[in-house]
């Protein structure tokens, strides 16, 4: 059986009774009372303040503050809401930008509808539902522990119970064994009702509306396309200064020490000046092959397809390249689709003893589907040292999705899909 998310789902359980939920719904009703009190009190005392200074213009001031007070309450009532609801209240706030400070972050978040509604529903907690909360869980708690305790009463004094006089322990005894299950049960799915009711009233004010939740995923996914941008930018800034600070360094090195070759007679100092030579061509040659790695210039100038059978050439193994691009794509997906494809080739040849590749690429549409096909021996996942897990994560943030495909034995086939567009 599952396990109840939500109160009404507790309620329908046959568990219920011997669950947690009725000590969850009397917690929840019950704490309703300090904070709906504090919270009329909050109110009544900005309105009150407001209006006292309303002549001196400091009032009129105060004003915005109130906004701000319905963030706070709906910040602590989602918040309590988890007592009732497992998966608790989505925020219906958007997202900040870091870069605003915090006067303006203030006046976003008091601009807002979700603000107001939040103030809303603090009115009707201060107002209306702590009063409620507070006399039915009292009521039945008081009744209920009455019951329980009722023989020892009945041992001091007679109680009177509805129709009855106990004087007794075991009279005492005899009504709660009789009456305490059944005011047990009674109580229990009545304060369970009321408080999966408040929460559910809850969750209606203090929830995001459907285009605050567009609006939030949007947010979240333009936010996720600046980190893109911002990590491509970087590594666009990181292989400039490579290329056109450090690799040419290392080129004029190269030609001094080839020079100084030629003019030093045969001996040791020649050897070593020979040595370092080579040392410094190799040195630039894998500096070539990182710069290439960082952001390859081919891939800029010449576009995906270039990019890609340059990779394919390089590879130790035959790569059969079949690329139908009718135009030049958005610069984060075409490097996120060179990357993939060079990440897949360089496993191919390394790992899946693979000895003939395929990579297929065309336009489906808006979307760009890229395939990688090795006849390697198989087994290859995601995350598994493979280092394909950063690329899952890039497309994620793009719009699209990687696929690998790779059964012991083999072929594998690796596949991607992205939108062509930023901003579907």
């Amino acid at each position: 059986m599952e396990r109840p998310l939500t109160g009404w789902q507790a309620l329908a359980s046959p568990r219920f009774l011997i669950s947690s939920w009725p000590w969850r719904a009397y917690l929840y009703l019950f704490t309703s009372v300090p904070v709906g009190l504090l919270t009329i009190c909050v109110l009544i005392g900005l309105t009150a303040a407001s209006a006292l200074l309303s002549p001196i213009v400091i009032g009129i001031l105060l004003l915005p503050l109130f906004p701000l007070a319905g963030v706070l309450i709906g910040g602590a009532e989602r918040w309590r809401a988890g007592l009732m609801l497992m998966a608790g209240i989505s925020s219906p706030h958007a997202v900040t930008p870091a870069s605003l400070s915090l006067r303006e972050k203030l006046k976003f978040r008091r601009r807002e509808q979700a603000s107001m509604r939040e103030l809303g529903y603090g009115f009707v907690l201060g107002v209306l539902v702590w009063p409620f909360s507070a006399a039915v869980a009292g009521l039945s708690a008081a009744v209920l522990g009455v019951t329980i305790v009722t023989p020892v009463l009945a041992d001091t004094e007679q109680v009177g119970m509805g129709p009855w006089t106990l004087d007794t322990v075991g009279e005492g005894l005899l009504f709660s064994v009789t009456f305490g299950p059944v005011f047990y049960v009674i109580s229990s799915y009545l304060v369970g009702v009321l408080a999966a009711a408040e929460a559910s009233l809850a969750k209606a004010m203090l929830g995001p509306r459907q285009e605050e939740l567009q609006r939030n995923v949007a947010e979240l996914r333009r936010s996720r396309l600046d980190l893109v941008d911002a990590f491509e930018t970087e590594r666009a800034r990181i292989e400039r200064h490579l290329h056109d600070g450090v690799q040419q360094r290392l080129v004029g090195l190269t030609m001094t020490l080839g020079l100084a070759e030629l003019d030093l007679p045969e001996g040791e100092g020649r050897r070593l000046v020979v040595k370092a030579h080579s040392e410094a061509e190799a040195a630039l040659a894998d500096l070539r092959e990182a710069v290439r790695g960082i952001h390859p210039r081919v891939l800029v100038d010449l576009g995906l397809e270039a990019a890609i059978r340059e990779v394919a050439d390089r590879s130790p193994m035959p790569v059969d390249v079949s690329m139908l691009l009718d135009s030049r794509l958005p610069p984060p997906i075409e490097a996120a689709a060179y990357f993939v494809v060079s990440e897949a080739l360089s496993n191919a040849a390394k790992h899946a003893q693979a000895t003939r590749c395929e990579v297929a690429g065309r336009l489906d549409g808006e979307l760009l589907v890229i395939t990688v096909t090795d006849n390697g021996v198989g087994g290859a996942t995601v995350g598994a040292g493979t280092g394909l897990t950063g690329l899952v994560t890039r497309l994620d943030a793009l719009g699209g999705t990687l696929v690998v495909d790779s059964p012991p034995g083999g072929p594998t086939r690796l596949r991607m899909e992205c939108p062509c567009r930023l901003g579907d």
